[in-house]
């Protein structure tokens, strides 16, 4: 009688929760406890090497897992001067931010292309595209050199950040095109058709109306693109010999490799922690959109 007369009336009825098997307590736990060890092996060795580099070198090596006795902030000041991590990383933010730039207008503006316009040849640009994401990088950094060698772009000055900035966008523009292309084709054609009646030509109709909608797609791939540009080192190895434009990879590796005759084990922790710090700092500020850029939505 009381769940017929709240149908009558018209009130809200709760729906009817199934309560939970054996099965899903067990497929619960089994997955809470492989999420719990795998976060304690991300967690632990970054805690680590943050704690660790307040340590002098000798307390690295007499007690590597013990805590510091004395905050040594003096570990950043030697790596960021004379460890020229400072440049490093100067460099690694005009050659990563210019090709995230370059990567993502291009990449955008393609993908809205191949996706919403039917043209001869269309299918054949989007697959090569695609196929561009099964090329192995280290098959292509030989032939690369000599190309960009040829065109005056390695060397010495800014010309030979310039050709690490065109490879990088050479290389993450296959997986930004096959990223977007969904987004764009998902959006509705109507809204381009009104924009169209309302005067919109084709580049104010993508800048304006297209590119907002897919927003969410464009900063989990610019997420995405950055943390394989910032992490990037056999480019940079092959294409940037200039010692004076090393990035933040070539610079570690330079600096690790100084360690067979120097010991400073301090200042090389306080390097990897300056390294890691701008990804963990862009993962945090943009992680919900990154979530929203990869889960289904659920609008109606």
């Amino acid at each position: 009688m009381s769940t017929t007369a709240s149908h009558a009336s018209g009130a809200p009825v709760a729906p009817h929760r199934t309560r939970p098997t054996a099965g899903d307590r067990a497929v619960n736990v089994v997955a809470h406890t492989v999420l719990g060890i795998w976060t304690l092996l991300v967690l632990l060795p970054l805690l680590w090497m943050i704690y660790t580099s307040f340590k002098s070198s000798q307390e690295i090596l007499t007690s590597p897992f013990g805590l510091p006795e004395t905050m040594r902030w003096d570990n950043y000041t030697r790596a960021w001067q004379e460890a020229r991590i400072g440049d490093y990383l100067l460099n690694t933010v005009i050659v990563v931010g210019s090709a995230l730039v370059l990567v993502m207008v291009l990449g955008a503006m393609c993908s809205y292309v191949l996706a919403r316009f039917e043209f001869r040849g269309s299918r054949a640009i989007y697959y090569m595209l695609i196929a561009g994401l099964t090329f192995p990088i280290f098959l292509a950094v030989i032939p690369l050199f000599f190309v960009l060698k040829g065109m005056g772009l390695i060397g010495h000055g800014p010309l030979g950040l310039v050709g690490v900035i065109l490879s990088y966008v050479a290389f993450a523009l296959p997986f930004t095109v096959f990223f977007l292309y969904s987004f764009f084709r998902s959006l509705p054609e109507e809204i381009s058709e009104a924009a169209a009646i309302d005067g919109a030509g084709d580049f104010r109709t993508f800048f304006q109306v297209m590119l907002p909608m897919a927003w969410p797609g464009i900063v989990s791939v610019a997420i995405f693109n950055f943390l394989g540009l910032w992490n990037q080192y056999l480019l940079p190895l092959v294409l940037n010999t200039d010692r004076g434009n090393y990035v933040l990879a070539q610079g570690l590796v330079n600096l690790q490799a100084q360690q067979g005759y120097r010991t400073d084990w301090g200042g090389m922790f306080a390097s990897v922690v300056i390294t890691v710090i701008p990804v963990l700092a862009v993962y945090v500020i943009f992680q919900r959109q990154l979530q929203a850029g990869v889960s289904p939505s659920t609008d109606k």
